[in-house]
């Protein structure tokens, strides 16, 4: 995916479009309510100003983005075998600082701060095991989409590539969008941006494609809890808190309702 115009604009307008509609129905449909069960209002008449305990963690969250971004941006050569996996560098500078941030925020928040925010493990314990379990079964249909036109996934493989041999947009959107919805949005970017015998960039449409691949990754990543990895985190902060939350089929109803008449719109306009 080395080379590829990410910062080429062409999905812009479509996310614009999708956000707008979205607050639109946010401000007109009324909020839900939480359950009976959720615990009550707290009482607020000796609350303090408004204001931030634990504001050491805003130069943590800027030294989050700052390892991301470095991690995508430096280039190195050195590359290490991790349980046969071969890991860069600047990889692991980012895992390792990540770690070290976390670190760094539990000592250096006061216990209060996460006393009053009502801060558990349970939540992440919870999303860890379902997202490790979603990675290592990933494993076989990544191999099968690498197999291409003769793989199992030949059928998903052809249908993204026009009689004339150039990639669909629209096709790549919906394909990595189906795949972004049950897989999470990193592995269907990586299978999906590589046309058929040919590397990512290698070809005068790779703009408009990489955009329909980053739209679906990133947009169909909303159509379940398994997504993304923060809509099952939110889900399990708010059922914590005894927030009624839907089901996974009755998320769906609610995603598949109000955001795949939004795509299909976005498909004829930008990916047609």
């Amino acid at each position: 995916m080395d080379g590829g115009p990410y910062l080429s604009g062409d999905a812009v307008p479509g996310g614009r479009a999708v956000g707008a509609v979205l607050c639109a129905r946010q401000l007109v449909l009324p909020p839900q309510q939480r359950s009976d069960d959720a615990r009550p209002d707290p009482d607020t008449r000796d609350a303090r100003e408004i204001g931030f305990d634990g504001k050491v963690n805003f130069a943590l969250l800027g030294v989050v983005v700052a390892l991301v971004l470095l991690s995508g941006f430096w280039k190195s050569p050195v590359v290490f075998s991790i349980v046969g996996t071969e890991v860069g560098l600047p990889g692991i500078v980012r895992d390792a600082g990540l770690v070290l941030v976390t670190l760094a925020s539990l000592w250096l928040t006061p216990k209060t701060v996460h006393a009053d925010n009502q801060f558990g493990w349970g939540p992440m314990q919870e999303v860890a095991k379902l997202f490790a379990g979603i990675f290592l079964t990933i494993i076989p249909v990544i191999a099968m989409l690498k197999a291409g036109v003769n793989g199992p996934f030949g059928a998903i493989v052809a249908a993204v590539t026009r009689p004339d041999g150039s990639p669909d947009p629209a096709m790549y959107f919906w394909a990595t969008g189906a795949l972004s919805s049950f897989l999470d949005n990193a592995p269907p970017t990586w299978c999906s941006s590589i046309p058929p015998g040919r590397p990512c960039g290698a070809h005068d449409h790779a703009g408009p494609t990489l955009a329909a691949i980053s739209a679906g990754a990133v947009f169909m990543g909303a159509n379940t809890y398994i997504g993304n990895a923060p809509n099952l985190m939110v889900k399990a902060i708010a059922e914590d808190r005894g927030v009624r939350m839907p089901s996974f089929f009755g998320y769906m109803l609610w995603s598949f309702g109000i955001l795949v008449p939004l795509f299909v719109v976005m498909t004829f306009i930008w990916f047609k």
